[in-house]
């Protein structure tokens, strides 16, 4: 039986989440994988190239769509992929969901766990696909669409499975009333919910999709995959061995099916405002976020925009930290949820272990972090990665005109493997305390602002009211003063941002680990959801208990 064969692969999991030390199921390293893994990856992906996708067992389409464009060669990739109305989707997932839903936790928890296994063989191949329609590096990709989504998708599992097992399944239940008493069998079951849609973004299209995805299954609700027209390779290649692995195991292989459209016909708002849809995961921007969270009777989650902020105070050594946070605003370009924006640093500058740095020499030297890492020969362009579309990129070619003083201006940088590739520098301005049109947005992608305050307490009002309005994900913050760091701490999670201080070497505020950060608070308008915490569970399924009298 799978929930045997995977038993001690859940348990420590389970274990994991409660720890919250360091856990991985799945090591980051591609070396661990085998040394021809990379050039067959290579190849599977090619070979995908052109042609209709082929590894879904989906029936019934109405024709076929794609529109991938690769980042790094500018090419379209020609692949193709059956859409289907969203009508007959949710009619094969009510089907296929009955029996599933009937499954006991452990055999659901084993068998989502052999998915897992298999979707490993498939990380390579996943790598170059993320690759090539987002935009990351090749090890980014790797990393965040193979064993970090991976590891987030046993999260849920294990989550799932913890809350599920949280109450007996059968009680004999007596209540003493004098001389007699009363005896019932009370059962509780958890019941769930529905059907399941989890919306995609373009950015992060594993990574992001697969713990809504687990979440549903774990649960017991079916679930409609619905990718960023842009991105959709990575997660069609994971629904794919989902697919094959439930068929083969005897399951409907519609308990979880790709939904694949294109950006002149979006079935997004047929499928989420569909009655039979219960659970509604999102991420993306925040208009279509207030959107799905407006829609009545859903349980939604939803991770969406939000500005995020690093305090300067003050340092031990500055150049560590400087060069940490010029890593952190380089990395794939900006285009993480986690990126740091506005940077607040106070018109007094910031003391130092080595004295005092000016506020000019505070940019200065970020100016020339920044530069000297993303014009750097062999580290830039694998920094950087690529930006993933049009949209992005005409945003940071304009960014010199959103008014401040351009500090680093940003510009096309080569990238040697990819003549054609479209990668571009950040652009660093420094603005005043009073510029808060400026600095009250998110700004994705490669934008960097430096924010001049009166002094860190002016920082720290400025950040908190940024996360309370605008939301945020991350707060990075630089101070030697313990009654300094106890004010951004208390001042930050009282807006329900969480807060990494004094960052420096290979750990940046961008990362988020499985198994021990909660992605995303939930507590403020950056998403209503966090990865992955109770709620995220159990909001899928109610608790339901019966009653009969004892004989």
């Amino acid at each position: 039986m799978l929930a045997t064969k995977h038993q001690n692969i859940i348990d420590q999991a389970v274990r994991a989440t409660h720890e919250r030390t360091f856990y991985a199921q799945y090591p980051e390293h591609p070396k661990a994988y085998g040394d021809d893994a990379h050039a067959k990856g290579i190849q599977s992906y090619q070979q995908l190239l052109g042609k209709p996708f082929k590894q879904l067992l989906q029936t019934n389409e109405t024709g076929w769509s794609g529109e991938e464009v690769s980042p790094y060669t500018r090419e379209v990739l020609g692949i193709t992929y059956p859409t289907f109305a969203a009508d007959d989707l949710i009619r094969k997932a009510a089907i296929a969901g009955k029996g599933w839903k009937q499954l006991p936790v452990a055999e659901r928890a084993g068998a989502l766990t052999e998915t897992l296994e298999r979707i490993k063989d498939y990380f390579f191949d996943i790598a170059n696909a993320t690759m090539h329609t987002t935009g990351q590096s090749f090890m980014m990709s790797f990393q965040a669409s193979g064993p970090h989504a991976n590891d987030r998708a046993l999260e849920a599992i294990a989550t799932g499975y913890h809350e599920l097992l949280r109450y007996p399944p059968q009680v004999s239940w007596e209540k003493p009333m004098g001389k007699a008493s009363v005896k019932l069998v009370k059962t509780f079951r958890a019941i769930p919910k529905g059907i399941g849609v989890v919306v995609g973004c373009s950015t992060f299209p594993v990574w992001n999709t697969l713990p809504g995805v687990y979440a549903d299954l774990i649960t017991g609700n079916p679930v409609i995959v619905k990718p960023h027209p842009r991105a959709v390779l990575p997660i069609a290649i994971v629904v794919g061995v989902i697919q094959q692995t439930l068929k083969e195991l005897g399951f409907d292989p519609n308990i979880c099916q790709l939904a694949a459209d294109s950006s002149n016909n979006l079935i997004t708002k047929q499928l989420c405002e569909n009655p039979a849809v219960k659970l509604i995961d999102y991420t993306g921007g925040s208009s279509f976020g207030a959107y799905i969270e407006s829609l009545p009777g859903k349980s939604v989650f939803t991770e969406k925009a939000g500005v995020n902020s690093v305090i300067l105070d003050s340092v031990k050594e500055f150049e560590p930290v400087i060069q940490n946070l010029a890593f952190s605003v380089s990395l794939y370009s900006g285009q993480m949820c986690t990126a740091p924006q506005n940077f607040f640093v106070p018109e007094q500058g910031i003391e130092t272990a080595n004295g005092h740095l000016s506020f000019n020499e505070v940019v200065q030297q970020f100016k020339e972090a920044v530069a000297g890492l993303t014009q750097h020969p062999k580290m830039g362009a694998g920094t950087l990665g690529a930006i993933q579309n049009d949209e992005t990129l005409e945003r940071a070619r304009e960014a010199r005109q959103l008014g401040g003083k351009v500090i680093l201006e940003g510009t096309p940088v080569e990238n040697e493997e990819f003549a054609n590739a479209r990668v571009f520098g950040p652009t660093i301005i420094e603005v005043s305390s009073v510029d808060n049109k400026i600095f009250e947005k998110e700004l994705f992608g490669p934008v960097v602002l430096i924010i001049k305050t009166k002094d860190t307490d002016h920082s720290l009002q400025l950040a908190k009211q940024m996360a309370l309005n605008f939301g945020a994900i991350t707060c990075g913050a630089y101070t030697t003063d313990q009654e300094v760091k106890e004010k951004i701490l208390e001042e930050m999670n009282s807006v329900f941002t969480p807060v990494s201080f004094n960052l420096t070497g290979p750990i940046w505020v961008n990362q988020h680990a499985a198994f021990s950060d909660f992605h995303v608070t939930g507590g403020n308008p950056a998403g209503n959801a966090s990865f992955t915490n109770q709620e995220f569970i159990i909001k899928r399924f109610v608790w339901v208990g019966n009653r009969e009298l004892a004989e």
